[in-house]
């Protein structure tokens, strides 16, 4: 039996960061998804609400590529009361020519932190004005500092404004984000404050009530929202989808059921008749993106198999050539 490799998260790390390459793969994935005969079934989710907990397991087939990642990320939230953390996770890389395991990466959540940043990226590459330079973060953890970097290498960002809960944490980060004068940053009390004249809004929450309102899409507007990835989560409100000129989503057949259009959905703010664009759609050109500067557009990512499975090659691809890991036999 071939060698297996082992790949801990320090391995990862020092290999794989939020750079323009793994924004491509991610890109080209979402292209995959609207041009070739991509395998990518229903996120598998089991809830433990006995410790307020949940798994989610995502995978996907690409095809081109010589491996594909079966992810299993959990998420328990009374963890920090026992000194741990909330979010953990690891990917299975199999080859998809004979099914056998090529590699475990003990990442702990690393890769898909990068991959679902790299995605807030292509998102703004494809549907924020290209001369956007000011940002609103509605949220203050480890994903808003990702977004932020992964938005940088596309737009040239001049201006940061701040939301969170948690005031001592929206007060850290931002002077964290500021302490190389790159950046004007701002915390703001609240998301009216932190809305007001931006280019770009990011919402990174695990909030179940909306945030972002009608009063908030000002012309020109482009949010990238990541934080639905569940039935219950829920940033944008329903009439506020409804007035958008476009919304994009990573797949649609997640987010009619998980994402923000789950809710305007149920709302009944957007018909089930209503046509979207995918945003592999928009990369592949099949679809148009931003057409004119005014309009204010939306793109609902609630992370797909097809991004665990670029990040997962490209990871290996790149551990191997730095010799990274440790090989074993089963």
């Amino acid at each position: 039996m071939p060698a297996i490799t082992l790949l801990s998260e320090a391995d990862l790390r020092s290999c794989i960061t939020l750079d323009r390459d793994a924004i491509d793969a991610i890109e080209q994935a979402f292209a995959l998804l609207a041009t070739a005969n991509v395998a990518m079934p229903p996120i598998l989710r089991l809830d433990v609400p006995e410790h307020n907990g949940e798994v989610d397991v995502k995978t996907a087939y690409l095809p081109g590529l010589e491996r594909f990642a079966i992810k299993v990320s959990p998420g328990f939230f009374d963890n920090p009361k026992l000194g741990l953390p909330s979010l953990n996770g690891m990917m299975m890389l199999l080859s998809a020519r004979t099914g056998l395991l090529d590699a475990l990466l003990l990442d702990n959540g690393y890769l898909t932190a990068v991959r679902t940043a790299a995605a807030g990226a292509v998102a703004a590459r494809w549907l924020s004005r290209q001369d956007s330079r000011s940002v609103a973060l509605i949220g203050s953890g480890e994903q808003a500092r990702l977004q932020l970097q992964a938005l940088r290498l596309v737009r040239p960002i001049e201006q940061v404004k701040v939301w969170g809960r948690d005031a001592q944490r929206t007060a850290a980060l931002c002077d964290d984000l500021g302490r190389d004068g790159q950046l004007q940053v701002q915390a703001c009390d609240s998301v009216d404050q932190a809305m007001q004249a931006v280019d770009i809004a990011i919402t990174c929450t695990p909030s179940r009530e909306p945030l972002i309102q009608p009063h908030h899409l000002q012309p020109g507007l482009h949010i990238t929202a990541m934080g639905s990835d569940a039935e219950h989560k829920n940033e944008i409100a329903p009439t506020a989808l409804a007035r958008l000129d476009r919304y994009v989503a990573d797949r649609l057949s997640q987010t009619r059921v998980l994402g923000e259009l789950h809710h305007a959905l149920r709302a009944g703010a957007v018909s089930e008749q209503a046509v979207h664009s995918e945003l592999g759609q928009i990369i592949a050109g099949l679809h148009p993106g931003r057409v004119q500067a005014e309009e204010v557009t939306l793109c609902d990512l609630t992370g797909t198999g097809a991004q665990d499975t670029a990040i997962a090659n490209l990871a290996f691809e790149r551990a191997i050539a730095a010799n990274k890991g440790l090989a074993f036999h089963s």
